[in-house]
């Protein structure tokens, strides 16, 4: 009441002693006042803050018209467009802000309960479906090319699967989850982020640096967290496609619907189809896998309490010489790589209460594949099952979790050949393991976690798996500081996850029993927001990374051109560095994301320190959006440029470059939005036009090697017509042949 007559007072004396203007307002956020938030007039360049009571006032405004810009930490900023007309004096009322999802986002993934992102004592990253809206894919693996550090590797030339790179560590320490569950590992490593519709992902959460005390063996290098959307919160109908200029088309439809008055359910379809065999570098094979695939997802809530999805996924893909067919499958006629994929998935959750929540997933992967005149059949079940409890003691939050693991494998390599039986058996791998964590409130500014897990290999026998996290803030929460130790673990089935094993016509060879990976890892995290009272918004999130791994699986191509030899390093591998992003958010409509990271990576192998394969020197990326309201237009830039990378050559005579060039993949896209339902997009890829070496595929003209001549000790032959001492090979490989191309698009959103 004081306040208001303190405020009345105020403007009456305004006004009788200056014909100027005044205004007035309060600021509030989840029905409650917000105290320090910026109010800008951007025309006079003037403006005040609001005080413990979420107030202010501004007066001696010169103007009529002018733009009023709010603002405050973590909260969306506010454009306000006032008119005085008549009156010199308007209370504008109460103005609700709301979250900025893109700095206080609600996280799981880094403690395995909600907390916003701000208040997370992990370092996650989030990106949610608006960004991956700037230049829409097929998938998922795809997508994430634009965020920094992360970088999709296609491994192989011809069948162009691959996996996920972060801060240049190998696909396989990257592990992948859709709503918190273990759901894509091992055989499906190289296909799991394809055939999700990106109409039903809300967000993917991004940790770099190991979390197997909380995930367990594969979360080693770090974890990507596909999150879909709640059905209550969705759209009741939605539909996005695409079709791009090479012939692709791409189609997703979510749909709503309920189940009696307390079942919500969301269904979302997506298919893709490539069907047109493109060589543009004259190699003779396919620049682009063709594929045709269908991916069916469905998720149920119940009462809020439990939820349950499943999604089917079919992938019929080839490539290889432009004038195969499937009469040459399996042929040496024709040379093609031919790969059928069936997969099911069954996964939700259960919470018995607030405190105990039941997590579980099983899922099926098949595949029949053909790679040239290798045939490869594999059969894959996982099981998984967690019980999780919380429970807040005082400034104690503890979690405790017990989890059980069960995986199936089956395939006709050498993998579960069993030499004394001289038969094939299905390799079976119990892990039971639990852990408990500790996040620790110190004070407002101090937050502690400490973790640490234990698990029994049914092969390998115990692990344990210990991490430790402190997170600093300032009193505005505008600065912060993440300190993180880990270790994590893998354990690895080469044939599951790596198909340069299977592909082109060398022999995988294993000189020993391969003994399961292990890491430890440093990471420094400083996040830094700035306000200004124009509305601008600039976040700096820098990290410094350091990670050392032991009994690395390392593959050698260099020995022998015909093998890949598979051990495990005698030494260690060391991958250090640092990133930085900047995000900025500008009041005119403009949107800024720019990052970097710096990578050294090496191994010390017998005293001798080399560099890996395929691991870039550093990565950047950026996102520039401009959104032009008044018109509904929004124009989009994104990129990515990656540093040079050491590739692997046949031998000291391959006429090919031994390293890749610095090369830049950037996209161009104009959005027009109808009526707030209906997107209208159209844009252009790889706008450089920029393409791997046409001589990626060695000697692509003798697939089947028919044509090399081995001498006495099985050395191949140099003469006339192999005068390099070349085999095919086609593990040259470090990026798409697609040139530039472009694409339109439609969407659609009913409620």
């Amino acid at each position: 009441m004081a306040k208001n007559l303190f405020l009345f007072f105020l403007i009456i004396g305004n006004i009788a002693f200056s014909q100027n203007k005044i205004i007035s307002g309060e600021i509030f956020y989840d029905n409650k006042p917000v105290s320090g938030a910026s109010i800008y007039l951007k025309e006079l360049k003037k403006g005040t803050i609001s005080d413990e009571n979420g107030y202010f006032i501004i007066n001696d405004i010169s103007k009529t018209k002018f733009s009023l810009i709010i603002s405050f930490v973590g909260l969306e900023s506010k454009k306000l467009s006032v008119d005085f007309k008549k009156n010199n004096v308007q209370d504008i009322g109460v103005i609700e802000l709301f979250s900025n999802k893109d700095l206080d986002e609600i996280v799981v993934s880094g403690t395995l309960k909600p907390v916003t992102k701000l208040n997370s004592s992990v370092p996650v990253e989030v990106y949610n479906k608006n960004f991956f809206k700037s230049n829409p894919t097929a998938s998922i693996f795809e997508s994430i090319q634009n965020i920094n550090g992360i970088r999709p590797q296609i491994n192989c030339g011809v069948c162009n699967t691959g996996d996920i790179h972060i801060n240049g560590q190998d696909g396989s320490n990257t592990m992948v989850l859709i709503d918190g569950l273990p759901i894509v590992s091992g055989l499906s490593t190289v296909y799991g982020l394809t055939g999700i519709p990106q109409s039903l992902i809300e967000k993917i959460e991004i940790i770099k640096g190991p979390t197997s005390a909380t995930y367990g063996s594969e979360a080693i290098g770090g974890l990507i967290n596909l999150i879909t959307k709640l059905p209550e919160y969705s759209n009741k109908f939605s539909f996005d496609t695409f079709y791009s200029g090479w012939g692709e088309k791409n189609y997703d439809i979510g749909y709503k619907y309920k189940i009696g008055n307390k079942i919500e359910s969301l269904l979302g379809i997506n298919y893709f189809n490539y069907s047109n065999p493109i060589d543009n570098n004259n190699d003779g094979f396919t620049d682009l896998t063709l594929q045709d695939r269908v991916s069916i997802f469905n998720k149920i809530n119940f009462n809020k309490k439990s939820s349950i999805a499943t999604r089917f996924v079919y992938e019929d893909r080839w490539g290889g010489q432009t004038n195969w067919s499937r009469i040459f499958r399996g042929s040496d006629k024709i040379y093609g790589e031919s790969i059928y994929t069936s997969r099911w998935e069954v996964f939700g959750n259960h919470k018995f209460n607030n405190n105990l929540k039941l997590e579980f997933s099983i899922n099926n992967h098949i595949q029949n594949s053909a790679y040239g005149t290798t045939l490869y059949k594999a059969n894959q079940f996982i099981g998984f099952g967690q019980f999780l409890w919380n429970k807040s003691i005082n400034s104690n939050d503890l979690t405790f979790g017990l989890a059980l693991r069960y995986t199936l494998y089956d395939d006709n390599s050498t993998a579960t050949f069993n030499e004394n039986m001289l038969k094939n058996e299905n390799d079976k791998v119990y892990l039971p393991g639990f852990f408990i964590q500790d996040e620790l409130k110190l004070n407002d500014k101090n937050l502690l976690l400490l973790g640490v897990r234990y698990d029994y290999n049914s092969i390998y026998g115990n692990i344990i798996t210990p991490r430790i996290n402190y997170k600093w803030n300032s009193n505005d929460k505008t600065s912060t500081i993440r300190i993180g130790m880990g270790t994590g673990f893998r354990i690895t089935n080469v044939f599951t996850e790596d198909h340069a094993a299977l592909t082109g016509s060398r022999e995988v060879v294993f000189l020993e029993n391969i003994d399961p990976e292990k890491s430890k890892n440093i990471n420094l995290n400083f996040i830094k927001n700035i306000y200004f009272k124009s509305g601008i918004i600039i976040d700096f999130d820098s990290s410094i990374f350091f990670t050392r791994f032991s009994n690395k699986i390392i593959p050698n191509y260099d020995f022998d051109p015909d093998k890949i030899i598979y051990q495990n390093l005698k030494g260690s591998s060391i991958s250090k560095g640092g990133s930085l992003n900047i995000n900025s958010t500008f009041s005119n409509g403009l949107r800024m994301n720019l990052g970097v990271t710096l990578i050294d990576s090496y191994t010390i192998n017998n005293g001798v320190k080399e560099k890996p394969y395929l691991t870039e020197t550093f990565h950047g990326n950026w996102r520039i959006s401009y959104n032009i309201s008044n018109l509904n237009l929004k124009f989009d830039y994104t990129g990515n440029i990656i540093g040079s990378m050491l590739l692997p050559l046949l031998n000291s005579n391959d006429p090919r470059p031994q390293y890749s060039p610095t090369y830049s993949i950037q996209n161009i896209q104009i959005t027009k939005s109808l009526i707030n339902k209906y997107e209208f997009y159209i844009g252009l890829k790889n706008i450089l036009n920029f393409t791997p070496d046409a001589r990626s595929i060695s000697r692509s003209f003798d697939p089947f090697d028919k044509k090399v001549v081995y001498d006495s000790n099985g050395k191949i032959e140099v003469n006339s017509e192999n005068p390099y001492g070349l085999s095919f090979d086609t593990s040259y490989v470090y990026a798409s042949n697609q040139g530039i191309r472009f694409f339109a698009g439609l969407r659609i959103n009913l409620n």
